[in-house]
């Protein structure tokens, strides 16, 4: 089937999904996780597909969440460092597991994005919405558009400085706590296990007294996070949900129905904090959806169009992608003209959802259209919707339409 008429629609395509997040920001609330606001966009988004965009099966789930779980590494390991440096000056020996485990806690809670310290905070109630668009006949392939409706908590650093500054203070506090680190470990191989007030006239203690200029820096990673302070998540990412409610309702209005390709959207809250959303629905639904070739595409921070990037690899490099899923992305883009590279979420860079439904077992690839090197807009009170990209959404909308036309003919399955 040809939808080269829709794909031609992709300006009016596009102007529809900036008024429809202008209106759920102006009219849900904040949607930091497990927060009403991101109920009730859910509840929305839920309410369009099932009348705006033919979705006979309409389902919101609820799971449990601990929002300030995932930036909760921060008070372990900087505290942790923060001894360590004092120690250092009377028992080195202890600085050294302590540096190691406030690392290790980095690595399990953010590095691959383990629910290590969950049980530690406090609980709330988080929602997925689960919408399919049945074919005609016989089911002979499924394809999922997939975003998250939540939105994240503000990084002042990255508002005041922009992603240098953001990006920068992190590496300084890294390299303060591997310095120690190291000064920790040559000072107890040289001089043994010691306890008490050590030589200052030791190069070791010398180095580590110049090594205090890294401290204020140790404490202002405590303010990485501003609680007070939900962003409206316009790009980041409304954008993402909205792409494949906006190919519904395009086929809808246009009287396309599919005779063998079932469509679904997935609306996966929490993942600010996680994937805790994609994660509770790969878990919800790991027995279904896989009777026939099935794609899931996770769409992140649609913005400017030369971003555009099929994600080979996520979750800070460390999950694969299927290859087919990303290439007929990549294709479609070809195929229509539209501007898309092939990369991958860097390590440090974080996840897209696509990450949880790819260790569920799924087939699933990344789209995201941001610029991996972190922008001014991007989790701070800029991601707002008089600061969307009406072409970078477009060109979204008409290479994702493509690839539905591709897939719907057998493309890669």
């Amino acid at each position: 089937m040809n939808f080269k008429k829709i794909i031609d629609q992709k300006d009016k395509a596009a102007k529809y999904m900036i008024d429809e997040i202008t209106h759920i920001i102006k009219t849900c609330g904040k949607r930091d996780p497990g927060s009403e606001g991101e109920k009730k966009s859910c509840e929305y988004m839920a309410e369009v597909l099932k009348k705006d965009c033919g979705c006979e099966d309409v389902k919101l789930e609820s799971y449990e969440v601990a929002p300030r779980a995932f930036y909760g590494w921060i008070y372990f390991t900087i505290t942790f460092v923060l001894i360590s440096v004092a120690l250092f000056f009377f028992a080195p020996i202890i600085s050294i597991p302590l540096i190691i485990a406030g690392f290790a806690i980095v690595l399990i809670q953010f590095g691959v994005y383990k629910k290590f310290l969950d049980p530690l905070f406090k609980k709330k109630t988080s929602h997925n919405v689960t919408a399919i668009k049945k074919c005609t006949g016989e089911t002979k392939r499924r394809i999922i558009f997939n975003g998250h409706p939540d939105a994240t908590w503000e990084w002042p650093v990255n508002y005041a400085l922009g992603g240098v500054g953001f990006e920068g203070h992190a590496i300084i506090v890294v390299l303060g706590a591997l310095f120690y680190l190291v000064l920790s470990i040559m000072y107890v191989v040289k001089n043994g296990v010691t306890f008490g007030m050590p030589d200052h006239s030791d190069p070791l203690v010398k180095a580590a007294l110049w090594g205090l200029l890294f401290v204020p820096f140790m404490i202002g990673l405590y303010f990485m996070v501003n609680y007070r302070r939900v962003v409206d998540g316009a790009n980041d990412n409304l954008t993402g949900c909205y792409i494949g409610i906006a190919i519904l309702k395009a086929l809808k209005d246009e009287g396309i129905e599919l005779e063998n390709t079932e469509i679904g959207v997935i609306l996966t809250g929490s993942e600010e904090i996680g994937l805790r959303g994609s994660k509770a629905w790969v878990e919800a639904h790991k027995n279904e959806f896989k009777d026939v070739p099935t794609f899931i595409y996770a769409y992140d921070t649609i913005n400017d169009p030369k971003y555009l990037m099929a994600n080979y690899r996520d979750l800070n490099g460390t999950v694969k992608s299927d290859k087919d899923c990303a290439d007929l992305f990549f294709e479609a883009c070809q195929e229509v003209g539209v501007p898309c590279t092939k990369g991958m979420v860097p390590p440090l860079g974080g996840a897209v959802d696509a990450a949880a439904f790819s260790q569920g077992g799924f087939r699933a690839a990344g789209v995201t259209g941001l610029n991996h090197k972190l922008e001014r807009y991007y989790h701070t009170r800029l991601d707002s919707y008089d600061n969307m990209n009406a072409d970078g959404i477009a060109n979204c909308f008409a290479a994702s339409v493509k690839m539905l036309e591709m897939f719907d003919a057998g493309a890669k399955q």
